[in-house]
């Protein structure tokens, strides 16, 4: 049992610091060729964790193999994109200036009914609303509405904005966030004085966010009843 369970740790360290090196992707934003390679390490994966008779090492290896080839693959797709083209395919049109293209539809076999699922998480409940409609190569769909639908940006409306910067969470569950203070562009320094002239110490807080100009919102910690 106790060699089962170091067998199972270890391969899941390994299995995560694999994905962390071939990169960040939801399932939902994976390539074929990624997706295929995802399901392959879960299954091999799975060998060594049923049969403990078998080497730690007849897992590892095959892992080993195919993220080094998925690590290849991608330089290459950067480099080439013919062979980007063969391994993930290419956008397709599927409304092109208001006309449904239907013979695109049928080689893609996408119904009109997963077409306009698709749509309404978009937020658009017509067809007549969309110009142009695109299936990307991971299988999601990109839209442009047509003008008299689409939402007037501040440019347009001749709105001028400022730019506070991106707002992140600088303090969470007590703790101070070293990356999100550089990217509110904040030293410690200036958050603990903050913070001392709020009379709060960041042990109390249970989520501080800011922005490049100032802090934006505190929510403290729950008091534990007695």
């Amino acid at each position: 049992m106790f060699i089962s369970a170091v067998r199972s740790a270890l391969i899941y360290v390994f299995i995560i610091a694999a994905m962390r090196i071939m990169g960040k992707r939801q399932i939902s934003d994976m390539q074929t060729s990624e997706l295929v390679i995802t399901l392959i390490i879960s299954d091999i994966a799975a060998i060594p964790l049923q049969n403990t008779s078998q080497p730690l090492l007849s897992g590892i290896i095959p892992i080993l193999v195919l993220m080094s080839l998925e690590i290849i693959f991608s330089v290459i797709m950067i480099k080439k994109s013919k062979f980007r083209k063969l391994i993930c395919g290419s956008p397709v049109l599927l409304i092109e200036d208001g006309k449904l293209l239907q013979s695109q539809m049928k080689r893609l076999r996408i119904s009109t009914e997963d077409l306009c699922a698709q749509l309404r998480q978009l937020n658009i409940f017509s067809l007549n609303e969309v110009q142009y409609c695109i299936a990307e190569t991971n299988g999601s769909i990109s839209v442009l509405q047509k003008p008299p639908y689409r939402q007037p940006n501040c440019s347009q409306a001749k709105i001028k904005t400022k730019d506070d910067g991106i707002e992140a969470v600088v303090i969470n569950d007590g703790e101070i966030l070293s990356n999100s203070l550089n990217l509110c562009n904040m030293s410690k320094d200036y958050l603990m004085e903050q913070l001392k002239r709020l009379n709060l110490n960041k042990e109390e807080i249970f989520i501080l966010t800011a922005d490049k100009k100032k802090i934006t919102s505190i929510i403290l910690k729950e008091r534990k009843h007695s």
